[in-house]
């Protein structure tokens, strides 16, 4: 009984975590464009403070998700896309800013997000075979 009223917390929280990595690709590409192309808000959309606080955010949001829903669903895919993603945002930190960045940036937020959708389809489907009683 408690699962089921969870459950729709865990999809708000994949759900949320879907937008905070498309929110994180726009500004990747927009720091890009803005800051070498335009040359304005280098201080701002380069900080790596804002890349430190993403990262948490994404991790915080990916472990109790995707986290809560392995252990649901038994389904490791899910978790595994979701790290290996986190790990190429971890790793985005390590290098300087520019093309490499958002490019490392750009591809754990893509992996993020699909653990996020593949935990979100799991769900719905160990769902369905619960109530079809399959």
């Amino acid at each position: 009984m408690l699962d089921r009223a969870i459950s729709p917390i865990r999809r708000r929280l994949d759900r949320a975590g879907i937008l905070l990595s498309g929110a994180c690709a726009v500004h990747c590409l927009l720091s890009i464009v803005l800051v070498s192309g335009l040359g304005i808000g280098g201080e701002f959309f380069l900080s790596p403070d804002i890349h430190r606080i993403g990262l948490v955010f994404a991790t915080l949001i990916a472990a109790v998700a995707i986290g809560w829903g392995a252990l649901r669903h038994r389904m490791a895919a899910p978790f595994v896309v979701a790290m290996t993603g986190l790990t190429f945002m971890g790793g985005a930190l390590a290098v300087p800013h520019g093309y490499k960045e958002a490019i490392l940036t750009i591809i754990g937020v893509a992996l993020v997000s699909l653990g996020h959708i593949l935990n979100l389809r799991h769900s719905h489907s160990a769902a369905c075979m619960e109530r079809c009683g399959d």
